[in-house]
């Protein structure tokens, strides 16, 4: 007992000594007025209220970690007068210089109540398994610390976070989908951690819609095919928590190319003056119907102008049958809000939209500001890095029926294109190009040979052998059909291969005249290009210029045998259906839902409940069957051939070396095709 009072003694002088000379910057402090007997037990001084901090345990060596109440108990205090280390010390906590005692602060108090509800009720706040699962990883690693409270409310993070989300609809996407917690009415410790978990939940759900989109493309059609990576949430919140800027680190998930950026900026005009003319309706114009007739120009005189005059509000005597600069001004500027071709001239087309009726091509939306939100939201599917290392890809765009070149990231070269016909759509994907192939053989799909061949052939034995095609039917009954190299060829002389899951490709066509249509959906999925020698010729001066192809140097190629030249560097090619894009004067274009993909996700987006689980992919399979086509053994004939040249069936497709032969007893016949669907190749 009396070596514990010694103790306690000493632990006072040196205390005293130590208040006295442990003074800043050459000043002595002020020794505090009384020190208690508890307060010594525990040996932690009397706060003071000058200006210097006191010392405290650690002053004289001793580490403090106690229980979160005010002052360590007397029962924690050893021999030497040394608080002890309690039960419900944090591992490795070490308490501030003026504290007076081992007090949690409020931020231990949320991450003690934020590992309770990560440990026992994370579902409530985090619906998503995947993301759930992140989130643990996340705050587990960091010792529960919170990423949104700071000093009993919201971080400067949290509130760059929530003013972000509250603005979205700028790219494309619902505010209501990313909801914020309340931080002012959170007045508890577990409160504070509902809503860190609530704004976490949003934030993570905002940068999956944003780099993945908010509608799987699974929903919207089984043609279609994307890689989309969604973002890993502990890379998501790790990103945030050492962002500097939070909002731009958030917009970062949002695609990078320009074609999406360029939407942005439109969908942010179409609104602005959809406000413009809710808050002051224009005056409409008369609506005069104009009469059709011959194609009125500059300087001719008909009576029809004078409607044109009143329809169109033109200054001056609007009984003036002459078609003169004013009128054709005027018209100019009509066609150009209708997306019509621009020459001044009252033609057909001008008078019909004139009449009120709306070009075929225009999009059946009634919104346009509906079609820019979907086409937004399918370049979220796309690649962010569009090209190979030369940023070099192929876009084609279906509605618009063109395919560009690009080259170093910049559009080279552009050419017309045929596309699937409603009902065999030309898919939406991604594959590399690989290699051409001069003088192709159309081996014929089997839903092409049940659907419509056959039928054919019941009709007219001979009707096949007028278009070129030849018919085989192997031993077991399995019926081919196929068209040899050549100039009738159905994929004319050059065809340009990307392996793919919907097993179609680009190609030459015999049929030129589709090209002058405006509307070019014909083909059975696969897209035939306008000008495949040229189309071939860019690729080959990017791929092989020390070979210096030209189109002569192809045509020469051009005879009955098939010949691949293969890419030292794959291409990616990309399917896109772009029904609004802007152009490269900067104008917005809209072209027809040839395949109601807009419709249905116009739908999907403007279904609260629907959109809410939009983002989860459903299981499609491929709607076209690739299952052999059979009929009675010997019923049609014709001669054996053996495929198997060493390769896979994709390379049998694709053409090369055949030979006839007479099988032997027992052995397979025929191609060795499987039945899932994958095997056969449209046009």
């Amino acid at each position: 007992m009396k070596r514990v009072r010694i103790d306690r003694l000493a632990a006072s002088t040196a205390l005293g000594l130590v208040l006295v000379l442990g003074g800043h910057d050459g000043r002595a402090q002020q020794a505090p007025d009384a020190t208690t007997e508890q307060q010594i037990d525990a040996a932690v001084p009397m706060p003071d209220t000058s200006e210097v901090p006191p010392p405290t345990a650690l002053d004289f060596g001793v580490v403090v970690a106690g229980p979160t109440s005010a002052a360590a108990s007397p029962a924690m205090v050893d021999e030497h007068g040394a608080a002890s280390r309690g039960p419900s010390a944090k591992a490795g906590a070490t308490p501030t210089q003026n504290a007076v005692a081992p007090v949690a602060s409020a931020g231990d108090a949320v991450a003690d109540a934020l590992r309770t509800l990560i440990e026992t009720k994370l579902d409530r706040y985090v619906p998503r398994k995947t993301d759930r699962a992140g989130v643990e990883a996340y705050y587990k690693a960091h010792g529960y610390k919170p990423l949104w409270v700071a000093d009993g409310g919201a971080s400067a993070r949290a509130k760059a976070a929530i003013a972000y989300l509250a603005n979205v609809d700028a790219v494309g996407l619902y505010p209501s989908d990313y909801p914020a917690p309340n931080f002012a009415a959170a007045t508890s410790a577990e409160a504070l951690a509902e809503a860190e978990l609530t704004l976490t939940n949003s934030v993570l759900t905002y940068a999956r819609h944003a780099q993945t989109g908010q509608i799987s493309f699974t929903r919207v059609g089984a043609d279609i095919q994307f890689d989309v990576n969604a973002p890993e949430p502990v890379e998501v919140l790790a990103t945030l928590a050492e962002a500097a800027d939070t909002a731009a680190a958030l917009d970062a998930y949002n695609p990078p190319q320009p074609g999406f950026k360029a939407l942005k900026e439109k969908l942010a005009e179409l609104r602005e003056k959809k406000t413009l003319v809710s808050a002051a309706p224009e005056k409409p114009a008369p609506r005069v119907h104009i009469p059709e007739g011959r194609i009125l120009r500059l300087g001719m005189k008909d009576p029809r102008v004078i409607a044109l005059r009143q329809r169109l509000d033109i200054p001056g005597d609007k009984d003036n049958p002459l078609y003169d600069e004013a009128v054709r001004d005027a018209v100019k500027t009509f066609q150009t809000e209708a997306d019509l071709v621009v020459d001044g001239n009252l033609g057909p087309a001008t008078t019909r939209a004139l009449n009120g009726e709306r070009r075929e091509a225009r999009n059946a939306a009634a919104d346009p500001i509906d079609t820019v939100l979907v086409n937004m939201e399918r370049w979220r599917w796309l690649p962010r890095r569009l090209g190979n290392a030369e940023g070099t890809y192929v876009m084609v765009n279906v509605p618009d029926y063109t395919l560009t070149l690009y080259h170093h990231d910049k559009p080279i070269w552009t050419t017309k294109i045929v596309a699937g016909k409603p009902g065999k759509a030309t898919p939406m994907t991604t594959a590399d190009m690989k290699f051409i192939t001069v003088n192709p053989t159309w081996n014929v799909p089997p839903s092409i040979i049940e659907n419509e061949y056959l039928p054919a052939l019941q009709q007219d034995p001979e009707a096949l052998d007028r278009i070129g095609l030849k018919v085989r039917q192997d031993p077991d009954g399995t019926v081919h059909i196929y068209q040899p190299p050549g100039a009738g060829n159905a994929l004319g002389r050059i065809r340009f291969n990307f392996p793919n899951k919907f097993l179609v490709y680009q190609h030459d066509t015999p049929d030129k005249y589709l090209f002058a249509r405006e509307k070019r959906a014909y083909s059975h999925g696969c897209m035939r290009v306008q000008d495949p020698l040229v189309y071939a010729t860019k690729l080959l001066a990017i791929e092989l210029p020390q070979e210096h192809y030209t189109p002569a140097k192809l045509e020469s190629m051009f005879g009955g045998n098939e010949i691949n030249i293969n890419f030292p560097k794959p291409i990616p090619v990309h399917l896109t259906y772009q029904t609004a894009f802007v152009d490269e004067n900067g104008k917005l274009q809209i072209r027809e839902d040839v395949y109601g993909r807009d419709a249905r996700m116009i739908a999907i987006l403007k279904n609260n409940a629907e959109r809410k689980v939009a983002d989860i992919p459903i299981e499609r399979h491929l709607e076209a069957s690739a299952r052999p086509v059979k009929l009675a053994p010997g019923s049609l004939g014709g001669d054996r051939y053996d495929y198997d040249n060493g390769g896979g069936f994709f390379d049998w497709i694709f053409g090369g070396p055949r030979r006839a032969f007479a099988p032997p007893r027992n052995r397979p016949y025929g191609p060795q095709t499987s039945t899932n669907g994958r095997d056969y190749f449209w046009r």
